[in-house]
């Protein structure tokens, strides 16, 4: 029995069109990703010696600034013998950060993250050695001296350089020497908190711009490997172990989500803050070298109403989690911990945000723990901190891993979470930029966070192409195609040729008109004799924008013909203004809201 025309014709097309997208996958990585991969467990293993030379560094240093000893043992900085003279500390070493910035490298000021952020996207993700140098080494003597800071800034910072520099001394590609530099800055981060996941998802979140098997992979790889490293090493894990939880209930996710909110508030003052002292910091009449000297008087005199707000601050965080803070001593910590991290980061000095942003948080939970529902000691800190951290650099999958693996606790995974989202929700409203991104755009440079499939990755050319199509024949000649073109009338700027068959010969346009008459031929020349040896490049219904794009932005032509697969008729043509169509779409289907079904 004979198939009918119509199916035949259905299957044939469907034959074509699956042969169209078979080269196609879910991911366009290649094998090349293991070479890549191996670099990253080389960039691994340096980052986490890096991440452990600066934690002892810190350590050294503030044993010699607050003790006059040369040790690397944990001290309370309370207990320090110059006592009111320990307030020139942090000035001391504020300005010795602030001549090295002058003098060696102005890239060491700040927290570190932003200024990867911006070599990622503005210097094709290249840092110099003395970036790699200069950045530990300003960072120890900021937060040894005193400093309100968290090493992972610095570290972050440090094995970014390390993984750039390593992939600069490569042949790579720009998106490959950025995928080393994050992997550097995540292998740093897990060798200070042994928290491999919360980095590589604060690489996703933050660094990499892109969610992609050719840039997850080596990270992870790196993070993997400096999470070994530092077992290998003895460091602690997990840092802050916590085995309390809550059971799940109405009251308890109120409660989970009340945190959250004051979290975001609290993420939103202390953003704002910070740049407020930013910005009172730049109309002072004096160089940005003595900054950091002045922001060092502040953190100084905080040191001398409360010493727990000074330097990394660790075992505040520990306390917090055991419930062993009253609600006046946590808010006090909080307070003066606020002000002078906001302050000192404000002047330019060197150090992180990411402890600060704990114990901040933590402060707020462990104040609020008398009115909360009883619950395990130490929990509703805990949430706060996290919480706080998520809303502040608008990363809750990172801020909610990152708490699960400092505690190494899996059961508090559900209150973090409502939490940490609840937190990003309030400062995404509130606010346009995060404390991480605001100085990248008070440079004049915007960035996007938002991860999206492009839509002409998912479009078609049969979805944009315009029908039906003005066409030229073959057998006109040159005059007559001058004169075409050059009457009034005519909408476009091109067209394509066709002949008998409507096979495309090519497409004229005036400047290939011009051409012609310039090049001595005949104004009587037919155009198939003009176009029987020009090169034609050509779409097809089936195919997706994204290759069709490539392909003309390599051929350099702003329009393309459609032809069918089958008999290489034309079908239909594309242009520059087609294919903002598959944009405009994705955008129509984001701003028009519809009722595809009513209740009647």
């Amino acid at each position: 029995m004979q198939q009918p025309k119509g199916l035949s014709g259905d299957a044939s097309a469907h034959r074509a069109e699956g042969a169209s997208i078979r080269h196609l996958g879910d991911f366009t990585t290649s094998p090349r990703v293991l070479f890549i991969s191996a670099i990253a467990v080389v960039v691994g293993i340096v980052g986490a010696i890096a991440g452990v030379v600066l934690l002892q560094l810190i350590r050294l240093v503030t044993n010699l600034a607050y003790f006059g000893a040369v040790s690397t043992a944990v001290r309370d900085l309370g207990t320090s013998p110059w006592g009111t003279a320990a307030v020139f500390v942090p000035v001391v070493g504020s300005l010795i950060v602030g001549l090295m910035a002058r003098y060696g490298s102005e890239k060491i000021r700040g927290h570190g993250i932003p200024e990867a952020i911006e070599a990622i996207l503005l210097g094709r993700s290249r840092l110099d050695v003395k970036v790699a140098i200069l950045k530990p080494l300003s960072s120890a003597i900021s937060i040894g001296t005193g400093g309100p800071f968290g090493a992972e800034g610095p570290i972050i910072m440090t094995g970014g350089a390390i993984g750039s520099l390593i992939a600069q001394r490569l042949p790579v590609t720009d998106v490959e020497r950025k995928t080393l530099l994050v992997a550097g800055a995540a292998a740093g981060m897990t060798t200070v908190f042994g928290t491999p996941i919360a980095s590589v998802m604060l690489a996703v979140e933050l660094l990499l711009f892109e969610w992609t098997p050719r840039s997850f992979v080596p990270v992870a790889t790196s993070a993997i490997v400096a999470e070994v490293a530092r077992t290998w090493l003895d460091l602690p894990s997990p840092l802050f172990p916590f085995h309390g939880g809550m059971a799940t209930s109405l009251t308890g996710l109120g409660c989970w989500l009340l945190i959250g909110l004051l979290s975001g508030l609290l993420s939103g003052l202390l953003t704002r803050l910070v740049y407020a002292c930013e910005d009172g910091f730049l109309k002072l009449p004096v160089h940005w070298m003595w900054w950091p000297m002045l922001g060092g008087l502040v953190v100084g005199i905080g040191g001398l109403i409360d010493p727990r707000a000074l330097s990394v601050g660790y075992d505040n965080i520990a306390q917090m989690l055991q419930g062993a803070l009253t609600s006046g001593s946590a808010l006090r910590l909080l307070v003066v911990k606020a002000i002078i991290w906001a302050v000192a980061l404000g002047s330019g000095t060197s150090g992180g945000v990411l402890a600060p942003l704990l114990i901040i948080g933590g402060g707020l939970g462990a104040a609020l723990a008398h009115l909360l529902p009883a619950a395990s000691p130490g929990l509703w800190a805990l949430l706060a901190m996290s919480a706080t951290m998520g809303g502040t650099m608008r990363s809750p999958l990172t801020a909610t891993f990152f708490a699960v693996e400092l505690t190494g606790n899996t059961h508090v995974l559900l209150p973090l979470l409502t939490a940490c989202v609840t937190a990003h929700v309030i400062t995404v409203l509130l606010m346009r930029r995060s404390i991480l991104t605001e100085k990248v755009a008070r440079r004049g440079h915007h960035l996007a966070r938002e991860y999206r499939v492009d839509p002409f990755v998912l479009a078609r050319v049969r979805d944009v192409m315009t029908t039906p199509v003005e066409t030229l024949a073959d057998t006109m000649t040159l005059h007559e195609v001058a004169a075409f073109l050059t009457n009034p009338g005519t909408r476009h700027p091109s067209f394509p040729v066709i002949d008998a068959d409507r096979r495309v010969l090519g497409i004229v346009d005036p400047p290939a008109v011009l051409a012609w008459r310039r090049s001595g031929h005949n104004r009587r020349t037919p155009l198939k004799e003009l176009l029987e040896r020009r090169t034609r490049s050509v779409a097809y219904p089936d195919e997706y924008l994204e290759a069709v794009i490539e392909r003309m932005s390599r051929a350099n032509v702003a329009h393309m013909p459609v032809i069918s697969r089958e008999d290489e008729a034309l079908v239909g043509y594309l242009g520059w203004k087609d294919l903002m169509q598959a944009r405009t779409r994705s955008q129509a289907e984001e701003r028009e809201r519809v009722v595809l079904y009513r209740v009647r």
